[in-house]
């Protein structure tokens, strides 16, 4: 549904995305990673049609970005990271006035508001303005905005940013929906708890994309589970003290807090019981040791640091 092939961006001596490749399944969820500043909101703004790439191609359903831009924009929907909404408009008024941007009118514009309020539960508040909505419902209707046209795919830039988890957990369970029906998603996040939601994830840094797959198969990579190491999650008391003790250890390679316990990268060499002991001259008691396979966290800090390490070559 989305293919790119050496997608990049100039602006001027600045490269904002360096020849990015990858492809996205029909009705699949790809979540799209990377620190603020790494090309994701560029990437975006291209495929959309919005930015011209500096080169290479990119085609939405095999239509071209650049060539039949407008035949794009009619299979898309854009929700971006600052919600398009008009604040002194009502939510009803919002859905009918983009409702009549796609030349919804009379019938087909009050059918599809119904549609889009049933789908997205706003009913209650249909007579109030936008500015006076929750974070969580000002991101329903603006999903609900960019739906208005039945588009193909949607890309979703940030969506859950800045709102509460309840409401984090029922966007998604409205991805899932959607997907069913047959939409393609594009999302982009910074949690990874999202990320583990989605089909395929790309990571991009520093303008270039690191890598592209299924999160179980990214776990897998090299680089992510370096030969004759292991991962335990450790549970003790006074976790963050713990941490600097275990830091300290020789054959510890990294070391970081997960709740209330330690996830650590060790050398398989290093036997728990040095751990234990470590922990206990710190008069830190240890309830349990036990090994983790990584976390999508885990591939891409590891991604991150291998890539810094070759100077910022893939």
């Amino acid at each position: 549904m989305i293919e790119c092939a050496n997608l990049t961006k100039k602006f001027g001596d600045f490269t904002a995305v360096d020849n990015v490749s990858f492809s996205v399944a029909k009705q699949s969820i790809f979540g799209f990673l990377g620190p603020n500043g790494s090309g994701k909101t560029t990437v975006i703004r291209m495929l959309c049609g919005i930015l011209e790439p500096s080169a290479g191609t990119a085609q939405i359903g095999g239509v071209d970005v650049v060539r039949d831009t407008e035949r794009v924009k009619g299979r898309i929907g854009y929700m971006s990271q600052k919600f398009s909404l008009y604040d002194e408009l009502t939510v009803n008024e919002n859905l009918l006035f983009y409702g009549r941007l796609y030349g919804l009118r009379g019938a087909a514009a009050k059918q599809r508001r119904d549609e889009l309020v049933a789908l997205t539960h706003l009913s209650p508040y249909l007579d109030r303005r936008a500015a006076m909505l929750s974070g969580g419902w000002r991101q329903r209707l603006a999903m609900a905005c960019a739906l208005v046209h039945k588009p193909s795919v949607l890309f979703l830039d940030e969506p859950t940013a800045g709102i509460d988890p309840v409401a984090r957990r029922e966007l998604w369970d409205l991805l899932f929906e959607l997907a069913s029906t047959g939409m393609t998603l594009f999302v982009t996040t910074h949690y990874m708890d999202e990320a583990e939601r989605c089909s395929h994830v790309g990571y991009i840094y520093m303008s270039k994309l690191i890598i592209c797959g299924e999160p179980d198969d990214l776990k897998q990579l090299p680089a992510v589970n370096p030969t004759g190491t292991r991962r335990l999650d450790v549970t003790c008391d006074h976790v963050t003290v713990g941490l600097q003790v275990v830091r300290k250890l020789p054959g510890v390679r990294t070391a970081t807090v997960f709740g209330q316990s330690m996830h650590l990268l060790v050398e398989e060499a290093l036997p728990e019981e040095q751990l234990r002991a470590a922990l206990r001259e710190a008069r830190i008691h240890t309830a349990d040791i036990r090994p983790i396979a990584p976390s999508l966290e885990d591939v891409f800090v590891a991604l991150t640091a291998e890539h810094s390490q070759n100077g910022g070559r893939p």
